[in-house]
């Protein structure tokens, strides 16, 4: 007899943990989004050096040669760079600087740069910037 008294008073499993999922969903999405949000800007970043680098490198070798380097930096840089093409004695150095787009208007701007060193090669007219 005691067990059926018992019986009739205790709750279902779930019934302590109704809405839990909810509340637990409402306080992590917002940090899984920030999260989501932070890898996407990193994989823009990435790229965007990755072109940075084969820009400033194009640069580079089209200076040695005797070819404008800017203009062949302009070319395979990513979408707003600024190309600088730096001649000193037998070497030219070029920088490449680019921003990236980060998710969200209220971020940081964020930018990367890549740089290319090339020795001028005998024989050409002379490094051009």
């Amino acid at each position: 007899m005691t067990g059926r008294r018992w019986a009739g008073r205790q709750r279902p499993w779930g019934a302590r943990e109704r809405g839990s999922f909810t509340a637990e969903l409402a306080a992590g999405l917002p940090a899984l989004m920030l999260l989501l949000f932070a890898g996407l800007t990193a994989v823009d970043a990435v790229t965007t050096k990755a072109g940075c680098v084969d820009a400033a490198r194009e640069a580079a070798l089209a200076a040695a040669r005797g070819e404008p380097g800017s203009a062949a930096g302009s070319r395979y840089a990513p979408a707003g760079a600024q190309v600088s093409v730096t001649v000193a004695g037998d070497r030219v150095t070029v920088t490449v600087r680019a921003p990236v787009r980060s998710f969200g208007a209220r971020l940081p701007r964020l930018s990367v740069s890549g740089t290319a060193v090339a020795a001028v090669e005998p024989g050409s007219p002379g490094p051009l910037p």
